[in-house]
């Protein structure tokens, strides 16, 4: 398990010992990697993940560097990837600028396109999942990516967190600095960071993927004052203590969830707050008219799932210290929000809203889904786990990379 940093002056200390970007006197005619992070999908309904790195783009195409980009887009596992021409030309809109695509990422076209680059120019070459090696780390994959530039600007902090070979991979072949829109997500994040006596701190965690669980709320439970777990993380905290869930989505949560509770039943800062009812509809075919509300204690009906959950008077009592000057994480959507469960949801919004709580939403899909106009991080994974330990695997490599050149 992660130590989770213990205050935000960590946060500070980190950005001091980071190679940045724009400290760096970029010459004409230089050859730079970029690593972004473009994970986002046809048609472009959101452009937050592409949007953050257009200045660090601009900036080093103004200097005169001669730019290849490499994005991620999907998975490769799941069979999600697609091509990223749609982004090329929303880029090339936004830079006001020729941006040209190559889509072939490992072939000789490739290559070919980067060696004719220009002063200035920018190449946005494949999608890195499209490409089995990429999610793996392949080293092999990795010193390809490697011979596109001489130098890596390592953006894209919402894979930041992954061991790929587009971000971390590459920095053992290359020198790699922190671009402008990693630099600023890591100093957006710096309030939430570590524990804070001074304030009451609430983290919500929700969602399928295991660093909701670990290490975010093992950490979190250390850290902050109240754990709020929904989603698959409720659900394997539930079937790990006993309760029957029926068919519930526990995503990978259920790998970890019985170590998780153990952990728990220890010394933690945090109270964990599992609710006394659930909110359940048939599996098959989720539809608020068809719910309805089962103690957790009497198990969750056959062919049922938990969909939703009620906050409890308890929880609600707790929410409302937020109001003295609070802060709170919501880390991933709590119910099945998008077919109308909106309970727990809704309720727990609006006290994350109230005036006078300082509350940070994470997640590109997250925030999309959810009506939320306050402060966010396109970063959810990335961001939960540097919240939680102080550091993500892209970090790391940017300060081992540092101290070998």
């Amino acid at each position: 398990m992660s130590t989770a940093i213990r205050n935000s002056s960590s946060v500070s200390a980190l950005l001091e010992r980071l190679p940045q970007l724009r400290c760096r006197q970029i010459q004409r005619g230089e050859r730079w990697v970029y690593s972004a992070g473009f994970n986002v999908s046809y048609p472009l309904r959101d452009t937050s993940r592409i949007d953050c790195e257009l200045d660090d783009l601009a900036w080093l195409s103004a200097a005169g560097a001669r730019v290849a980009v490499l994005a991620h887009q999907g998975s490769h596992r799941a069979g999600t990837a697609r091509s990223l021409d749609f982004v090329a030309r929303y880029m090339e809109r936004q830079l006001r600028r020729a941006v040209s695509y190559v889509p072939d990422l490992v072939g000789p076209e490739s290559l070919q396109r980067v060696d004719r680059l220009r002063d200035g120019e920018i190449v946005l070459v494949g999608n890195t999942r499209l490409v089995a090696g990429e999610e793996a780390g392949d080293p092999q994959l990795a010193a390809l990516f490697a011979e596109f530039g001489d130098q890596v600007a390592v953006g894209g902090f919402s894979k930041a967190h992954r061991e790929h070979a587009s971000n971390v991979g590459i920095l053992r072949h290359l020198p790699g600095f922190a671009a402008q829109s990693l630099v600023e997500e890591l100093r957006a994040l710096e309030p939430w960071a570590g524990a804070d006596d001074g304030r009451y701190s609430v983290a919500v965690v929700g969602g399928l993927k295991i660093e909701k669980l670990v290490p975010g709320l093992v950490d979190f439970a250390h850290t902050y004052d109240l754990v709020i777990p929904g989603g698959a993380v409720l659900n394997a905290l539930l079937a790990a203590r006993g309760y029957d869930v029926g068919v519930s989505e526990v995503g990978e949560c259920r790998e970890v969830a019985e170590s998780v509770v153990a952990l728990l039943e220890g010394e933690s800062r945090a109270e964990i707050h599992l609710p006394g009812e659930v909110i359940v509809a048939p599996a098959h075919a989720p539809d608020p008219g068809s719910a309805q509300t089962v103690r957790v204690e009497d198990g969750v009906p056959a062919g049922y799932a938990i969909v939703d959950f009620a906050l409890g008077p308890q929880t609600a009592e707790c929410l409302g210290r937020l109001r003295d000057g609070g802060r709170a994480v919501l880390a991933g959507t709590p119910a099945l929000y998008s077919a109308g469960f909106l309970n727990a949801t809704d309720a727990l919004l609006k006290a994350l809203s109230a005036p006078g709580v300082d509350t940070l939403v994470l997640g590109g899909d997250t925030t999309s889904e959810l009506p939320w106009s306050g402060r966010v991080s396109t970063g959810g994974g990335s961001a939960l786990v540097f919240l939680a330990t102080g550091s993500c695997p892209v970090l790391s490599a940017l300060t081992e990379s540092e101290q070998r050149s």
